[in-house]
């Protein structure tokens, strides 16, 4: 348990950082903190009375553009850990959040945390738990059809699939060099920032409007964290529209869920994450 004299201290770690100068950079790279965060505007209540520091992640392994396939999500996993291990075995931290919508190298992270008892949290992990306490089925709204692959497999890994109504897919990809001239996710926020217009957001509500009318959605999610940014104007336009739905983003519901953990004194179980060597060896173990 934290000293309830102190702030809990938190470290939020990006899921990697592009190269200097990346033609695909699609959140800030430079500034103070809350510069860098994307979205902050919206996480600081969440983060007004923590002290907390933002990792920028690791520099990206496979290339200079975000993660979307299979191999990249397992690459940029790997390459957090070690961040991780580090801010573990530092014994400063209360609470560890990953960020990034695709959750990489997260079950692992949790390992490590574990060991020191501290908990780890991640974004769709975060987002599929505390959907279930609010209805009986969940639609992700996401960004591209390699990008919807990750997301089914972490539906699958989560133990979530009968909760999953959908995966509806915007088709609004990230920045990458074979979608060099596609509208980019970071040009949709900032085009909705200035009052513009935004395709990317009226394609949102047509997919929300879709999972609640044909999927039989109760809440939705979204699946990508640069498009996190949605939350807010999604969840008005559905309310304007008459749709009393909850529509969650993985930053905020991964800050809230490692705050409870940290609040109840809890990090994971040690069945889930038996130790090395385990103190208890099962004769059975049902999957």
């Amino acid at each position: 348990m934290p000293d309830p004299a102190r702030r809990p201290r938190f470290l939020l770690v990006q899921a990697f950082s592009l190269p200097p100068g990346s033609p695909n950079q699609f959140r800030a790279a430079e500034g103070g903190k809350e510069a860098q965060l994307m979205n902050h505007a919206a996480l600081a209540p969440l983060l007004a009375d923590l002290d907390w520091e933002l990792h920028p992640g690791p520099l990206a392994p496979h290339g200079d553009w975000p993660v979307e396939t299979r191999e990249e999500f397992a690459i940029a996993g790997v390459a957090r850990l070690p961040i991780v291990r580090e801010a573990c075995a530092g014994g400063g931290y209360d609470a560890i959040v990953l960020l990034g919508g695709g959750d990489p190298g997260y079950m692992e992270a949790r390992e490590i945390g574990r060991r020191h008892r501290i908990p780890v949290t991640a974004n769709a992990h975060a987002q599929m738990h505390l959907a279930m306490t609010l209805g009986n089925r969940f639609s992700i709204i996401d960004i591209a059809e390699t990008h919807n692959a990750r997301m089914a497999e972490l539906v699958v890994q989560y133990r979530m699939t009968h909760g999953l109504a959908s995966i509806r897919n915007i088709d609004v990809p990230l920045p990458r060099p074979a979608h060099r001239d596609r509208p980019t996710l970071r040009g949709e926020a900032e085009r909705h920032a200035a009052g513009e217009p935004s395709p990317m957001l009226e394609a949102a509500v047509a997919a929300a409007l879709a999972a609640l009318e044909e999927d039989g959605a109760e809440v939705l999610l979204l699946g990508c964290s640069a498009a996190f940014w949605l939350q807010a104007p999604l969840q008005r336009r559905l309310a304007a529209l008459g749709w009393d739905v909850p529509v969650l983003e993985g930053y905020r519901c991964a800050i809230e869920l490692a705050r409870v953990f940290v609040r109840l004194g809890l990090d994971a179980s040690g069945i889930t994450f038996p130790g090395d060597p385990p103190r208890h060896r099962r004769r059975r173990r049902l999957a």
